[in-house]
């Protein structure tokens, strides 16, 4: 009662409420104080709200969408502009079916919003089966509920005729249900894609030139939207990559046909920053070739890393074009550690400097490089491991 006496003095002191005839005040004071799956928990339908309800407005519809699917008021209006429920039977229908499947209110909510005629689909005939579909495959219901609530266009297509020719072509390539359900989960506009106009072209191109299989797997799961460009312009790329001297049967040519799919703005920032410290356009390429993804970093990765190995460890820049990968490793977790220890080691004078690599400090797994940098000086600097784990300041170990 107290929710209806509080609409009810709104009515003039809100636009929302002032353009509301009284049939259809009456619909929004029952939907504000029926049971629901979603409570409107202090009045939330009483904030200010700039869109007004014509009078032809479906308050019915209105109703449901707030009180059933959880939206906002405003959410609610818009929305159902795109659909009018004129019987509450298929979308309390489609609302138990994803419930049954594990989807929580976000879910709904988002999914409702993003296509809100899946309320006015057959519940049993048209999304039952693709549900049931793709939980056969493996994915959890959790995943499944988030995936389509993300991308609602899965429940757009065919399941006989898009679904499941995507998912076996898919599969096929990838050789394990595992790496599909990835791609369901991360790239799902794949299973919208006609795959025989760009995808299957573009693959057949890669096993020309000699691309195994592993390496088509290796694209196809990590950047299956370069597989979607047109045929044309995705042999350009690869044209590029070849000319470049990357060879198909390594997994660096998968790395750098993401890179140069990317965009061109992205390359001409990262030269930039590389010819800061001296790279030539030699350089750029040949590190390029070495890693290509030493040219994906941000600007101020590039600038932080170089900054720190030049400028405070003292390595030529020109030597850090040989190893590029060490642009690519974390600086907080690995080099800034591992850095330290070799400086402690200079300090005590157990180690040469101008016998040191960039590579053999910043390059081995960390097996190695603790039997060979930490574990071995134990005796002479006890601390060492601490440095490493950043808990002792080098500084407060120097002589």
């Amino acid at each position: 009662m107290a929710a209806l006496c509080i609409l009810k003095s709104l009515r003039s002191a809100h636009p929302i409420f002032s353009c509301l005839s009284c049939k259809n005040l009456l619909a929004v004071e029952r939907f504000a104080v029926a049971d629901s799956h979603f409570p409107l928990q202090n009045l939330s339908f009483c904030r200010p709200v700039t869109t007004k309800i014509s009078a032809e407005q479906d308050d019915y519809t209105v109703s449901y969408l707030v009180n059933s699917c959880g939206l906002s008021p405003e959410s609610a209006i818009q929305v159902a502009q795109k659909v009018k429920l004129r019987s509450l039977e298929k979308a309390d229908a489609v609302l138990a079916l994803l419930r049954n499947h594990e989807f929580s209110n976000a879910d709904i909510s988002k999914l409702v919003k993003r296509h809100p005629l899946v309320l006015m689909a057959d519940a049993e005939k048209t999304l039952l089966p693709k549900l049931e579909f793709f939980c056969s495959t493996g994915i959890s219901r959790m995943d499944l509920a988030r995936t389509l609530s993300y991308d609602p266009a899965l429940l757009k297509i065919s399941l006989q005729n898009q679904i499941i020719p995507a998912y076996n072509y898919l599969k096929s390539l990838l050789l394990s249900e595992d790496k599909v359900m990835k791609v369901l989960k991360n790239k799902p506009w794949i299973f919208l894609e006609n795959l025989s106009k760009n995808v299957v072209p573009n693959i057949e191109l890669l096993r020309e030139l000699g691309m195994p299989s592993s390496g088509i797997a290796l694209l196809l799961a990590h950047s299956p939207n370069i597989l979607m460009k047109k045929h044309e312009l995705f042999s350009e790329i690869v044209g590029e990559v070849k000319e470049l001297g990357f060879e198909p049967m390594k997994s660096s040519f998968v790395s750098a046909i993401r890179v140069l799919s990317g965009k061109k703005t992205i390359w001409s920032r990262n030269s930039e920053a590389y010819r800061k410290w001296g790279w030539s356009e030699d350089d750029i390429l040949s590190a390029f070739k070495l890693n290509p993804l030493c040219m994906t970093k941000s600007e101020k990765k590039i600038m932080e890393t170089m900054e720190f190995l030049v400028n405070k460890m003292g390595w030529p820049s020109a030597s850090i074009a040989k190893y590029p990968t060490v642009v690519s490793l974390s600086l907080e977790r690995r080099i800034i550690p591992r850095c330290s220890v070799v400086k402690v080691l200079f300090s005590k004078g157990l180690m040469v400097e101008e016998n040191l690599s960039l590579a053999s400090v910043l390059c081995p797994a960390e097996k190695p490089f603790l039997e060979r940098f930490v574990i071995r000086y134990l005796d002479q600097v006890p601390q060492l491991s601490n440095v490493y784990q950043g808990k002792v300041d080098i500084h407060d170990i120097y002589d």
